[in-house]
Parts: C-alpha cells; sequence; structure tokens
C-alpha cells in the first residue's frame, strides 16, 4: 500500500511525516481492500490555535473513504481523523460481508 502525504504551503518535516504513514499503514494493515492513502496538510488562515488541518482519502476497490479533522497539531488532526477512518472501514467492511 503507498502512502502519499501532500503538505500545501509548507514543507512537512520526516517526523511528521513518518507519524502519518506509521498510523495509516496501522489501520490499514487490518483491511486488504485498501489501495493507497492520500493525505493532505493544510494550515487555516485563522487566528485560532486549532488551524491545522488533515484531510486523509483512503482508496479501496470501488469505494473511496475520507475524512478531514482540524485541530491544534498535525498530530492530533491525523489520530482523529484516522479514528473517524476506522469507524468507515468497519461500516464498510460490514457492507462487504453481507
Amino acid at each position: 500500500m503507498k502512502v502519499t502525504i501532500n503538505p500545501v504551503h509548507f514543507k512537512a518535516d520526516s517526523k511528521l511525516e513518518e507519524f502519518i504513514t506509521q498510523k495509516i499503514e496501522k489501520v490499514c494493515a487490518k483491511y486488504n481492500e485498501v489501495i493507497n492513502a492520500e493525505v493532505s496538510l493544510k494550515l487555516d488562515n485563522t487566528d485560532t490555535p486549532e488551524n491545522k488541518i488533515a484531510d486523509i482519502r483512503l482508496v479501496l476497490k470501488g469505494d473511496d473513504l475520507f475524512a478531514s479533522k482540524q485541530s491544534k497539531t498535525f498530530e492530533e488532526s491525523i489520530d482523529t481523523a484516522v479514528d473517524a477512518l476506522k469507524k468507515q472501514l468497519e461500516k464498510y467492511k460490514g457492507k462487504i460481508v453481507k
């Protein structure tokens, strides 16, 4: 499975990229249906401290799953987006089995 990380208008450090890759690979290891993952990292132009946005798209056989979360750090945004994708994957897997 391939993980593509796309930071918008900034350079993500290798530590952040490694964190993202580990989180996504851990989730996708349980699901053979995942072909690849696309992660987009953005900074929102607001005065609030919760301006880090992480968008994750999982490309599956036939469908895509998507989660977008915003918080104070990219790590926190990734964590909450991955949790949302876990729930979506469970629902998707339940539909496939039936």
